[in-house]
């Protein structure tokens, strides 16, 4: 007959508990949960094994582990103190503020005068207060509040995932998305189904502009929680904004501006808060502007996207040369020294001294200007545009107004006869188009000389006195009006003689 094996004695239980204790006192923590649960094995029924486990649990960060030793425990004995104390630490540490205060008010019941239970509770109040402060945040939408009060809360319950989870999510809120995303993963690593870190993750992405990436990690997430309603309306934001920022795409790809241009609008609609493809969105709509003429809009949409993202360097550029057609040539320069610090490219250099020539030019007289002609008119119409200018200010046929007019027209005739040396000559116009200083060129001073040489020379000289210089005379005076006459008659007859 074979032997019936003897139950393992309560004395050989006690053994593994010594073993377990003493690996506890080196600090070898793994050991000592080893020998513990031999003892609990060996005396299923001893209240104090359980709490020895759970002590060595929480020094593994095994919180929920020891919480269930130490509950096992204070079942088998309500009196064990320690038991109590043990499991209040544990939901302490997984953030559960309410029950961690019932166990540290049953601790004080068994011994009101324990002051860690006493400073443990006080532990909890402040938790709570943590936690009411940053809900508060929250829904004020103040999310650094909600960071400083989770950073706060996590130090007392650094265990707790949810803390964690909210800390994460208003980062990325506040668009610190490496550190959000650091704080998702590393509780994936723990939990690869934890549905609030999926959630995270893929919120990151999507305010990276990662759309794509972002819809897996919500659908993942609504896959392990279907019920969770943040994942299902950020992965339908996430779609909308893909579906109609393309379709934008798509009708300024076929020159359908106007279209594009509306998609824009419609698309910057959807998610306010998605800083980086919103700033692309404003970026596109201002390139679509552009197209249909709408400068100033244009600028203050690349301003809006700057406002969003101030590293994007497309829009700097787009709001350049939109400063550049309206001729606001500091603002250009501004912009494209910006670009040109942040990327010293060629391409860059050449549009910086491109903008910084213009702006030059811009602040000289603009002879194009004084005498009513484009940047390419040809000179026919150089000549053109100066003999109607030089007759419209000739001193003379001012003779009759007043000091002040007179004195303004005359200075009118004289920039006329200077606008027209410059832009008749080939040489000085060329230097003039490319920004030089005229004064340089062939000893050319506009102060020193006379427009009316420049008028009798381009009119030809006229006998019997008629000629339009400043020597008083009646046969001068009649001859001037009689001029005057016949050439506003000659203007009525046949504007095509003197309009451009």
């Amino acid at each position: 007959l074979s032997a019936v094996p003897l139950p393992v004695s309560a004395q050989i239980a006690e053994g593994f508990k010594e073993q377990g204790n003493a690996f506890y006192s080196k600090k070898d923590y793994s050991e000592a949960f080893n020998y513990y649960t031999k003892a609990i094995d060996a005396s299923p029924k001893n209240a104090s094994y359980y709490g020895n486990r759970a002590a060595t649990l929480m020094m593994l960060c095994r919180f929920r582990e020891a919480l269930e030793d130490s509950q096992q425990a204070v079942r088998l004995d309500d009196c064990f103190m320690k038991g109590h104390l043990r499991e209040g630490k544990c939901h302490l540490s997984l953030g559960n503020a309410m029950a961690a205060s019932r166990c540290f008010q049953k601790v004080l019941e068994l011994e009101p005068s324990n002051r860690e239970a006493q400073q443990e509770n006080k532990n909890a109040t402040t938790l709570l207060e943590f936690e009411r402060m940053a809900e508060f945040s929250f829904e004020k939408r103040d999310f650094r509040k909600v960071v400083y009060c989770m950073d706060r809360a996590l130090a007392l319950a650094s265990a707790c995932h949810r803390f964690k989870i909210l800390k994460a999510e208003c980062l990325a809120l506040l668009g610190r998305y490496p550190e959000a995303q650091s704080v998702a993963s590393d509780i994936l690593r723990m939990d690869s189904t934890n549905a609030d870190a999926l959630y995270v993750r893929g919120l990151c992405l999507y305010y990276e502009d990662c759309i794509d990436k972002a819809v897996q990690f919500f659908v993942q997430a609504l896959r392990m929680a279907p019920d969770h309603e943040k994942a299902r309306l950020a992965c339908r934001n996430a779609k909308a904004l893909k579906a109609k920022k393309e379709e934008g795409n798509q009708a300024f790809k076929n020159c359908n501006y106007e279209a594009a241009y509306q998609l824009y609008t419609e698309a910057l609609a959807i998610d306010p808060n998605n800083i980086k493809t919103n700033a692309k969105l404003y970026c596109n709509r201002a390139t679509a502007g552009a197209k249909l003429k709408k400068l100033n809009q244009a600028i203050e949409d690349c301003s809006s996207a700057i406002k969003l993202d101030d590293t994007y360097i497309k829009a700097y550029l787009r709001r350049a040369q939109c400063y550049m057609d309206t001729e606001q040539y500091e603002e250009a320069v501004r912009d494209y020294e910006k670009v040109y610090q942040t990327e010293k490219t060629s391409d860059h250099k050449h549009l910086l001294k491109t903008a910084q020539m213009e702006l030059k030019k811009s602040k000289r007289k603009d002879y194009y200007k004084v005498l009513g002609v484009g940047k390419n008119a040809t000179e026919d119409e150089i000549k053109k545009a100066y003999r109607k200018r030089a007759l419209m200010h000739h001193p003379d046929r001012h003779s009759a107004a007043t000091p002040e007019v007179q004195k303004e027209e005359e200075k009118k005739f004289k920039e006329v006869g200077e606008a027209f040396t410059v832009l008749s000559d080939p040489k000085k116009k060329m230097r003039y188009d490319n920004g030089h200083d005229l004064e340089d060129d062939c000893g050319f001073d506009g102060r020193d000389f006379d427009a009316n040489n420049i008028f009798r020379a381009f009119f030809g000289g006229h006998g019997g006195g008629f000629t339009f210089d400043s020597s008083p005379g009646i046969i001068f005076l009649f001859n001037v009006d009689l001029f005057f006459f016949f050439f506003n008659l000659i203007i009525k007859c046949s504007r095509s003689l003197f309009v451009d």
